[in-house]
């Protein structure tokens, strides 16, 4: 198989942005106990493995600094148990919940209410619109990292043309969504491609499976396909191997849980464009120790994208995802 060494470069060239920051810095918010030793983290959705590897990472960081961490998801990437789930945190009073939001603007309340007794928030993975609540934001670039999965499945596609799909989870995601963004706009500059109307998967395997079946019937020219995340990746690959199509519909997914790692393997998936949540976990924990010491710390920072594929895949295994700690 050829070595896509444009795509390497493409890598190389997203690192340089790990842990570039917008300069800002926060405050710390309302008054907080310097001495609480509690912190809790809720992530978007249970057992995933993207948010697994950033609790691994989290929970390792704060014992290493004497630090107490309560783990707590929603079944599913949804806002109404994940709010139930922060108020019970909440009433608990740790010194800071770190929290990927499931809705950027929904939990702006409740996140509101915690700012307000003391409790320092950051955010990891996606955030709020309302940038005046969290003291600190860890995630990917996300926008960089649509770019780079157009640029990967322009690549792989190698001039032919056709119709290509974007796949989004839901909307009001700040992640997704500007991932979503990102590939559009990147995809546009490859007048051989023609960029089909983003379809909303609901975060659901099976939606994106039937999305990416009808697309195929009404669209033969489909020649590629883009997950913004996991569950949308698996579902258009299941799509894809069911109906004879794998390989010859370039599938861009985005993380590389075990599974999108094994897809990328036997060939259901040409690429994976992977972030570095353990990263985000340590950091976010770090942030929190000094946002509760009353220590000014950077309000937003992106860590690093790379786009994974066959020919790479042995020499980007620091990328891949925990299922378990």
């Amino acid at each position: 198989m050829r070595t896509h060494k444009g795509l390497l470069a493409l890598g190389a060239a997203a690192l340089l942005l790990a842990g570039c920051g917008s300069g800002q810095i926060g405050g710390t918010g309302g008054q907080t106990d310097p001495n609480n030793k509690n912190l809790a983290l809720i992530t978007g959705q249970r057992g995933e493995p993207f948010y697994v590897s950033i609790e691994c990472a989290a929970q390792q960081e704060a014992a290493a600094q004497g630090y107490q961490l309560n783990v707590q998801a929603p079944e599913k990437f949804e806002q109404a148990e994940q709010s139930q789930i922060l108020g019970g945190i909440v009433a608990g009073k740790p010194g800071s919940v770190i929290i990927a939001p499931t809705d950027d603007k929904a939990l702006a309340a409740p996140l509101q209410q915690a700012k307000g007794n003391g409790i320092q928030v950051v955010e990891v993975d996606t955030a709020l619109e309302d940038r005046s609540i969290a003291v600190t934001s860890l995630s990917s670039d996300n926008y960089a990292g649509g770019q780079l999965a157009a640029q990967t499945l322009a690549q792989l596609l190698g001039g032919k043309p056709g119709s290509v799909l974007a796949l989004n989870t839901k909307a009001g995601t700040s992640t997704t969504d500007e991932r979503a963004k990102g590939f559009e706009e990147e995809i546009a500059k490859h007048p051989n491609l023609k960029l089909l109307p983003t379809q909303y998967t609901e975060n659901e395997p099976a939606t994106a499976a039937q999305i990416v079946s009808s697309t195929l019937a009404a669209n033969p020219d489909l020649v590629g396909v883009f997950g913004t995340n996991l569950n949308t990746g698996e579902g258009a690959g299941t799509a894809l191997s069911n109906a004879g199509k794998s390989g010859q519909v370039q599938l861009v997914g985005f993380d590389a849980s075990p599974k999108q790692v094994d897809d990328l393997r036997n060939g259901r998936v040409q690429a994976l464009i992977a972030q570095n949540p353990g990263k985000i976990g340590q950091e976010g924990v770090k942030r929190a120790i000094a946002a509760i010491k009353g220590q000014p710390v950077e309000r937003e920072t992106k860590t690093e994208m790379i786009s994974i594929t066959r020919d790479n895949l042995d020499q980007q295994a620091q990328y891949f995802y925990k299922s378990q700690c």
